[in-house]
């Protein structure tokens, strides 16, 4: 959620493993634990998403039924059926992340920070720049407890003081690694299942597991008869002002507008019952209001009717300091009713975030519910906004 191609091709080899259209399974063979993986893994901050690109546009080939299309901001857009309205399923690509910002002579690199990280999430991280000869590790250091002062040692270290170690003694050895101001960072953080739980530990859930939930409808509905055009659509940078959605939907003209997002849980130790009630492993959520939009009311009702009807857990939430791509959805082709739909993830904007197997599975099973229920009939009641006689 919100708050130069030299070094595509390492990028790409690294970060996505296993793309194309093939399926790749998970040491457990498990194929949607083996996409989740690759998703987490893959980089792709704001402006640099070409590795998660290759694996969704590999997953969504075999699944249009029309050309898939991109616009100038690099979002992907897949099309089932040419007839019927127009729905557009969006999910975001982008991940909090940062470039090199400067190089300094004795071989320490500054940050940008892209998206809505807080400082106390900066200090003592590992990191992966992507450079002309690949990815570089980094580790962004903290100042030792041996010589700090008590009255800094229980301080947050505020962003302009923290840098990039990448082992250089200089600008040179940096220039050397292939490193220059621009070149994108990411987290380096791996994913894994969590002992054995149904709980999956990784980075970038905001919003790979949105995107993991757009390529599983869409293989769903696939093989499945609705009346509608459903676009399918992966977004560009979300996380530093929707703006990827702004232009997909410019293209799209959605009649009917579905965000799928990492939602906010408050279910964590030392978590504060007013921020947000959205649980790990209670099912999937939707926003009826955050600071970008407000959801339409009838949408809210249809998603909540659809839910009763599929037996289907669904939390509800309202939270300040949190937008999303429906807000840009909503303002397209005179105005669409929008939802957004999440999966909740502990620990958003960090290096770790934890998602639920089963809340992934079951918010799913209810935007595959949502789209088949959908025809010309109940899109125009959606839209509807005549004052009753």
């Amino acid at each position: 959620m919100h708050s130069s191609f030299r070094w595509v091709r390492n990028f790409v080899f690294v970060f996505a493993v296993g793309i194309g259209g093939h399926v790749v399974m998970s040491q457990s063979g498990d194929r949607v634990v083996g996409l989740l993986e690759r998703l987490s893994n893959a980089a792709g901050p704001p402006g640099a998403e070409e590795p998660v690109r290759a694996i969704i546009v590999g997953e969504m080939k075999p699944l249009a039924t029309e050309a898939i299309r991109y616009d100038g901001m690099g979002s992907v857009i897949a099309q089932q059926r040419a007839t019927g309205p127009r729905i557009m399923i969006d999910a975001h690509m982008d991940e909090l992340g940062g470039m090199v910002r400067r190089v300094t002579p004795t071989g320490y690199l500054s940050m940008q920070m892209l998206g809505g990280w807080l400082d106390q999430a900066l200090v003592d991280q590992r990191w992966v720049i992507i450079g002309s000869k690949g990815p570089v590790h980094a580790v962004t250091g903290i100042r030792d407890i041996h010589v700090i002062t008590p009255e800094e040692r229980t301080r947050v270290f505020p962003r302009e003081s923290v840098f990039l170690d990448v082992g250089a003694k200089n600008a040179a050895e940096v220039a050397a690694l292939g490193v220059e101001p621009g070149d994108p960072v990411v987290p380096d953080s791996p994913f894994m299942v969590m002992n054995g739980t149904k709980n999956y530990l990784g980075k970038g859930w905001d919003d790979r597991i949105g995107c993991a939930v757009l390529l599983e409808a869409m293989r769903r509905t696939a093989s499945m008869p609705h009346a509608n055009q459903l676009f399918y659509v992966a977004t560009t940078q979300e996380e530093v002002g929707l703006r990827g959605a702004r232009t997909a939907a410019q293209v799209v003209k959605p009649d009917i507008g579905i965000a799928i997002e990492g939602g906010i849980t408050g279910d964590f130790a030392g978590a504060r019952p007013e921020e947000t009630q959205v649980k790990l492993g209670a099912g999937p959520g939707m926003f009826l209001y955050d600071s970008s939009t407000i959801a339409n009311r009838k949408m809210v009702a249809f998603t909540r009717k659809t839910a009763a009807a599929k037996g289907l857990p669904l939390q509800a939430d309202v939270v300040q300091g949190y937008g999303d791509d429906s807000a840009e959805m909503q303002t397209m082709n005179g105005g669409a009713p929008t939802i957004n739909l999440v999966v909740p993830v502990r620990y958003t904007h960090s290096h770790n975030g934890i998602v639920n197997r089963q809340d992934f599975d079951q918010a799913v099973e209810l935007v595959v519910a949502m789209l088949v229920q959908m025809d010309a009939k109940t899109v125009q009641e959606l839209r509807d906004f005549a004052p009753a006689q």
